[in-house]
C-alpha cells in the first residue's frame, strides 16, 4: 500500500471520529459506496483530488488537514 494512502485514510477516519460520524453519514453526504469509504480508510485505494475536496467539505475541513 502506498504510504500517502494510509496517512489519508488515517486522517480522514481519525477526522470522521472526531466528529462522530460513521462511515455510512459520509456516504449519503457524498454519494458514494460505503465499502469505497472503507477501502479509503484503510489505504487500499487513492482517490482523485476532486474525492478529496469533497470528502473535506462533508467533513467540515480543509483538504489540506486529510493530507498533513
Amino acid at each position: 500500500m502506498n504510504e500517502s494512502a494510509k496517512k489519508l485514510g488515517a486522517n480522514m477516519r481519525r477526522i470522521r471520529l472526531e466528529k462522530d460520524m460513521t462511515q455510512g453519514d459520509i456516504c449519503r453526504k457524498l454519494g458514494l459506496d460505503r465499502a469505497y469509504i472503507s477501502n479509503l480508510e484503510s489505504g487500499k485505494k487513492n482517490p482523485t483530488l476532486a474525492t478529496i475536496e469533497k470528502i473535506a467539505n462533508a467533513l467540515g475541513i480543509k483538504a489540506s488537514d486529510l493530507l498533513n
